[in-house]
């Protein structure tokens, strides 16, 4: 009579398996951190392009920019000018960042000047920035410079 192996894998083998898995999830993790980083970044750049194409909107339609001191005072000005944009602005994709909008009066004239702080200070987006000239401007985006890590969009 001839007997039958049994079958499958030891808990040895297993276990050798399960801690190959986690050494290799654990070097891609790692590896992908300066690009999670660069992708936050590339979407913070965009939130503020998107959020200047409002203000512009905004300024078409009411001749002035939001006299308002937060971001999310904006947002719920531009969502109710009723000026085509139904959704509020966006924020920070890390949620522990924040995004800057200052308005000011020179004069007859309105300005306004928003900001992000990127987390890469060697961003590409630096490379030949001039900081806007914030005159007029006082508060948390009184100072924006050249080298980063904060980024300036004015009128």
């Amino acid at each position: 009579m001839q007997r039958k192996q049994k079958q499958g894998f030891t808990l040895i083998e297993i276990l050798i398996v399960v801690a190959i898995i986690a050494i290799l999830a654990s070097v891609v993790l790692i590896g992908l951190g300066p690009t999670q980083q660069a992708g936050r970044d590339a979407r913070r750049l965009s939130d503020l392009r998107e959020t200047q194409n409002a203000l512009e909107l905004y300024y078409n339609a009411k001749g002035t920019y939001p006299a308002v001191a937060t971001w999310s005072a904006l947002s719920a000005a531009i969502v109710a000018a009723n000026i085509g944009i139904t959704q509020p602005l966006p924020n920070d994709p890390t949620n522990s960042g924040v995004y800057v909008y200052e308005y000011s009066v020179n004069g007859t004239d309105s300005a306004y000047v928003i900001a992000t702080t990127l987390e890469n200070k060697s961003n590409a987006v630096f490379t030949g920035y001039n900081a806007p000239d914030l005159t007029g401007f006082s508060g948390s985006v009184a100072s924006c410079p050249a080298g980063g890590p904060t980024y300036c969009l004015t009128l």
